[in-house]
C-alpha cells in the first residue's frame, strides 16, 4: 500500500474521530442539568410564569392575566381529553396540534395513496389496488401511534426504578417530595427523557394549584403503565396516612426491579417455543433437501434406468 493512501486513511480516521468527539461533547454540555437550568431561568415571562403561580395563588393576589396564562399552560386532565388526544398523549404528543396533524394524516394519506395507485395502474386495472392502498393509508397513522405508545410505555417502565431510586436519595437527604420530583426530572432528562417529561408535568400541575393526589392520578392516566398506577396508589396511601415516603419508595423500586427481571425471564422462556415455527417452516425443509435430496435423485435414476 502506498504511503500516501495510508496517510489519507489515517487522516480521515482522525478527522472523523475528532468531529464525533466534539459533537458528542457539545451535545452533552448543551443538555447538562446546569445548562437546562440556565435556559429555564432565561425563558420569556409567559413561559416562566408557572413557577410563581402557586405563591400568588396562596396569597390571593393573582391577577386575571395570570389566571388566563395558567389555564393555557396547565396540562389537561386525562378525563378532559378526547379519545384521539388521550391516545396521542400516551404516545408522547400531548399538544392539540398533534391531534390536528393525526386527523389530517388519516384523511390525506388514503386519498394520496389511492390516487397514486390509480394514476400508476389505471382506472380499470387499479381500482381494487387503489381501495387497498386507501385502507392502508388510513391505518398507517394508527399503527405509527401504536408503535410509539408501546415504545414510550416500555421506556417509562424501564426508567421508573431509576427515578424511584433518585427520589429516595433526595427524600432521605431532607428534600420534600415536590423538590425531589423536580430534581429527579432534571437529572433524568438524558437517561430517561420520557420519565423526566412526566415528572415535570406533575410538578407543573402541583405548582398551578392542583392537589398532589390529582396530579399523581393524571400521571397514571397519561402514561397507561401498570407500574405507574401501582406507584401512584402507593404515593396516595403514603400521603394519606403519613407513613415514611423514603421506605415506601425503596420498597416499590425493589418490587419494580423484581417484576422487570421476571418479565425478562418470561420472555427468555418463550424464545424456545417461538423458535419452533421458524425452524419448522424455514430451516427443516432446507435441511431435508440437503440431506435426502441426493438420495431421492439417486433412487429415481436407478429406477428410471432399470
Amino acid at each position: 500500500m502506498p504511503i500516501t493512501i495510508l496517510v489519507a486513511i489515517v487522516g480521515v480516521f482522525i478527522l472523523t474521530a475528532v468531529v464525533a468527539g466534539i459533537s458528542t461533547s457539545w451535545w452533552l454540555a448543551h443538555n447538562s442539568p446546569e445548562q437546562r437550568r440556565i435556559r429555564d431561568l432565561t425563558m420569556t415571562s409567559s413561559a416562566a410564569l408557572a413557577p410563581v403561580l402557586s405563591d400568588r395563588t396562596l396569597t390571593g393576589d393573582t391577577p386575571d392575566p395570570v389566571l388566563a396564562q395558567l389555564s393555557k399552560m396547565m396540562p389537561r386532565s386525562p378525563k378532559e381529553m378526547g379519545r384521539i388526544q388521550k391516545r396521542l398523549t400516551r404516545a408522547g404528543y400531548p399538544s392539540m396540534a398533534a391531534a390536528v396533524y393525526f386527523t389530517f394524516a388519516q384523511l390525506a394519506l388514503p386519498v394520496l395513496l389511492g390516487l397514486t395507485t390509480l394514476l400508476a395502474l389505471g382506472m380499470s386495472d387499479g381500482l381494487l389496488f387503489a381501495a387497498g392502498a386507501a385502507v392502508i393509508g388510513y391505518l398507517i397513522p394508527g399503527f405509527y401511534i401504536g408503535h410509539k405508545t408501546t415504545q414510550r410505555k416500555k421506556a417509562i417502565t424501564n426508567g421508573l426504578a431509576d427515578a424511584l431510586d433518585l427520589l429516595t436519595v433526595c427524600v432521605e437527604a431532607g428534600s420534600g417530595l415536590d423538590q425531589a420530583i423536580i430534581k429527579a426530572s432534571e437529572e433524568l432528562q438524558i437517561a430517561h427523557p420520557d420519565v423526566a417529561t412526566e415528572l415535570r408535568m406533575v410538578t407543573t400541575e402541583t405548582r398551578a394549584g392542583k392537589p398532589r393526589i390529582d396530579a399523581f392520578k393524571n400521571f397514571a392516566g397519561r402514561t397507561g403503565v401498570e407500574d405507574v398506577r401501582s406507584l401512584v396508589a402507593m404515593l396516595i396511601q403514603t400521603d394519606r396516612f403519613g407513613t415514611s415516603i423514603a421506605q415506601a419508595l425503596r420498597t416499590h423500586a425493589e418490587t419494580i426491579r423484581t417484576k422487570r427481571r421476571q418479565r425478562a425471564e418470561e420472555r427468555a422462556a418463550k424464545v424456545s417455543v417461538k423458535l419452533v415455527f421458524p425452524l419448522a417452516l424455514c430451516l427443516f425443509p432446507a435441511l431435508y433437501v440437503v440431506c435426502f435430496g441426493p438420495i431421492v435423485v439417486r433412487i429415481y435414476r436407478s429406477l428410471l434406468g432399470g
